[in-house]
């Protein structure tokens, strides 16, 4: 079923969407909720809410591209869980390394995700990545949007460990000038 379809059953309220969605989309979902919080149980947990959530906002939201749309609810469902069982404590997990490497770049004091959600700020970062060569991008993109590990990016790309961390570094430097040209932090 493509995905406009899918959208549909959404639209009329049907339940076969749910699963439609799953059979389509609950492997990519359950992929970026595994990368962030890491434990089985909590990464299925978040697809399911994902489902709800997609559920609530259409109507009235009709999505373009459903994928995206899934994935950012996921991602941010993913977030605020990871946020609310680290509240107290200092995690160890991938998420938190790269939240903190992404903290050189933003660092007014402010989580990652409050600065994602500004209109000004996202469009900044979308016209850096567009500007990026393709393989800096996707390195960046697999290690702060879907928080894969350094290992992962290094058997997906074939790129060594220390060229990995070395891209990013750069490419976190590089976006921290553009952020400062652009005047995000004044």
């Amino acid at each position: 079923m493509n995905d406009s379809e899918i959208v549909s059953l959404y639209w009329a309220r049907d339940e076969a969407a749910i699963s439609e969605s799953d059979a389509k989309y609950g492997a990519y979902c359950r992929s970026i909720a595994w990368n962030i919080l890491q434990i089985d149980e909590d990464a299925d947990e978040i697809v399911n809410d994902t489902w709800l959530g997609a559920w609530n906002a259409m109507p009235p939201h009709r999505p373009s591209v459903l994928s995206t749309f899934l994935g950012k609810i996921t991602r941010r469902l993913s977030l605020k869980r990871w946020r609310f069982k680290n509240a107290r404590k200092r995690g160890g997990g991938e998420t938190a390394l790269a939240l903190d490497e992404l903290m050189d770049c933003i660092p007014d004091g402010k989580s990652v995700d409050e600065h994602l959600e500004v209109e000004h700020l996202s469009r900044v970062i979308d016209d850096f990545l567009a500007g990026l060569p393709k393989a800096e991008r996707q390195v960046f993109v697999r290690r702060y949007w879907y928080m894969s590990s350094i290992a992962e990016i290094c058997r997906q790309y074939g790129f060594s460990k220390s060229k990995t961390e070395s891209m990013l570094h750069r490419t976190r430097k590089k976006l921290l000038v553009k952020l400062n040209e652009e005047g995000v932090f004044l």
